[in-house]
């Protein structure tokens, strides 16, 4: 079996984590401190604050800028169920904006026509490793006063115009969980160059805490999102080896790209470098697609299979125009392009989907 996704731990990652264990601070410590600074260092911010989760760092930053009940975010309604949930746990309004069908990212031109008076920011996600489209979205921003929280859960090393995805905006979220291209097992990073924000988040994560001489102080609700060091240690060791996995994730999508066919294959903006969580191809022929990849034992995802404003409990918030992410959902296919894979393993994925065309499934 070919997996879709497959994390790799080494024996510096078991090292690191019995060296945690060992040393008896094993809640968040210095290793998390250590995580933060050299995150930071990597996408291009001053400030990185670690979380339990992807989901958590959404929420935090939302909180952090301020986001709260009768408030507007405006998101893509072609995404991971969390990113509509984030404005929904600060009571706040998702406003669905449909995609570009060749990035799967938030479409810019459609932004622009759903800025009101309640909107209070405008979040991109950098979906598969594909960096949104960010110069027109944070002109509109700027135009209009709203903060951009980038959703990078997926965009661990994308670039965009020579820059980090983590770099932008107000601040950026990301996800370590099992299935990207880095992990700590369960955790999230919220990356920013204002410190304000970062001091918001790092009280927010920690039950509100302040700055005071005694510590345990609040003065506000907060939460416990703290990352433990086990997780940090992980993360130390994995963000070492970050631009050599990513590299080899590019390179079996290029090998993709050369000998796919039948299908259209991922779209890159010509200022980008994509990160490739996620292959992702469209075929209107999905279903004998997926029948030979069944056949053959090889691992494939939809992501996703519905879109966001579909779902039971966002519906009531479906009032634009949606149909290029519900025409996606019908159309997308996500391929296993992990480091992980040998070459062996991309040889017969391109002959797999390449013959489900050549000789369909019946």
């Amino acid at each position: 079996m070919i997996p879709i996704a497959k994390p790799l731990l080494g024996n510096e990652e078991k090292a690191a984590v019995l060296r945690v264990l060992e040393s008896g601070m094993i809640a968040s410590g210095p290793r998390t401190e250590e995580f933060e600074k050299k995150f930071a260092e990597f996408v291009g911010t001053k400030y990185a604050i670690a979380t339990t989760s992807g989901t958590t760092a959404l929420h935090l930053g939302l909180l952090s800028i301020g986001v709260k009940k009768g408030d507007e975010v405006i998101l893509p309604d072609f995404s991971f169920i969390a990113t509509a949930n984030s404005p929904l746990f600060c009571e706040a309004t998702p406003v669905f904006c449909d995609v570009d069908l060749r990035t799967f990212n938030i479409d810019p031109d459609k932004i622009k026509k759903l800025i009101t008076k309640k909107t209070k920011a405008i979040m991109p996600v950098h979906l598969y490793g594909q960096a949104a489209d960010m110069k027109p979205i944070s002109e509109i921003a700027e135009k209009h006063g709203v903060h951009v929280i980038g959703d990078a859960a997926q965009a661990h090393g994308a670039t965009y115009g020579g820059k980090m995805v983590g770099s932008f905006d107000d601040l950026e979220c990301f996800s370590f969980y099992p299935t990207k291209n880095m992990t700590t097992s369960e955790g999230g990073m919220v990356t920013t160059n204002n410190v304000e924000l970062a001091e918001k988040a790092i009280s927010l994560r920690n039950h509100g805490r302040e700055k005071t001489k005694w510590g345990y102080e609040h003065g506000c609700l907060g939460y416990n999102y703290r990352m433990t060091d086990i997780a940090a240690a992980i993360g130390i060791e994995q963000l070492k080896k970050l631009p050599k996995f990513n590299e080899i994730r590019r390179r079996n999508a290029q090998y993709f790209n050369d000998h796919l066919a039948g299908v259209e294959i991922p779209y890159v903006l010509p200022n980008a470098q994509h990160a490739y969580h996620q292959y992702t191809i469209k075929s209107k022929n999905r279903d004998a697609l997926i029948e030979n990849l069944k056949k053959n034992e090889i691992g494939f995802g939809i992501y996703y299979p519905q879109p966001l404003h579909s779902y039971k409990h966002l519906k009531k918030y479906a009032h634009n125009d949606l149909k290029n992410s519900e025409s996606l959902t019908n159309e997308v296919l996500s391929l296993p392009v992990h480091p992980a894979l040998i070459e062996q393993d991309l040889e017969k994925i391109v002959k797999v989907v390449n013959g489900a065309f050549q000789h369909p499934c019946k």
